[in-house]
């Protein structure tokens, strides 16, 4: 891909930018947030695997878990995400866990520039405590969970990941920013 930070689009947008533009990171790291606004920014569409699987099952991610299991809602995930990636011009919004799947991985290194939103526990918390639509954070210790699942998919989100932003203590306008330059990078 060439870069080429100077040379623009008529909607003002490097023409740099990847056709599709994949985000992952744990719960609570912006992923929807962010990804809301650098499909604004790059004139694409925007999905969110989760958001997607409610919109077509009727039911919230905590039903499915009920219901389902875990396995059941990977699955899901798994076709959403298949079926996402091979569209054309998107910012996508994976869920939390799609990187515990080695294809998923495998989808998403294929079909996109993957963006790893890395944020720290105590952040992520803060972010979500107060959200009872994340069914792995309904324990008696979050920040406990939030560190188990940072410590197993982290260095999974990093082999996929063509590129790392640290989201803690920034401005949603400044993670924007940031990734744009970085994108223009590559």
């Amino acid at each position: 891909m060439e870069s080429g930070g100077l040379d623009h689009l008529k909607d003002g947008a490097p023409s740099s930018i990847p056709n599709n533009i994949f985000l992952v990171g744990l719960m609570g790291a912006g992923k929807t947030t962010v990804g809301k606004l650098l499909a604004k920014r790059f004139n694409k569409s925007f999905f969110d695997t989760d958001h997607e699987i409610e919109r077509r099952t009727g039911v919230n991610i905590p039903v499915i878990f009920e219901i389902e299991g875990e396995a059941g809602f990977r699955a899901r995930e798994h076709a959403i995400l298949q079926e996402l990636t091979k569209r054309n011009n998107i910012v996508l919004a994976t869920g939390g866990g799609v990187v515990l799947s080695k294809a998923n991985r495998d989808i998403l290194a294929q079909n996109g520039t993957v963006i790893y939103l890395r944020a720290v526990a105590a952040d992520l918390l803060q972010r979500t405590r107060y959200d009872k639509n994340r069914p792995l954070l309904q324990t008696a210790d979050p920040l406990a969970k939030l560190n188990a699942l940072y410590l197993e998919r982290d260095p999974l989100y990093r082999e996929v990941a063509h590129l790392i932003i640290d989201t803690s203590k920034q401005s949603v306008r400044v993670l924007v920013q940031q990734i744009e330059q970085e994108l223009a990078k590559l």
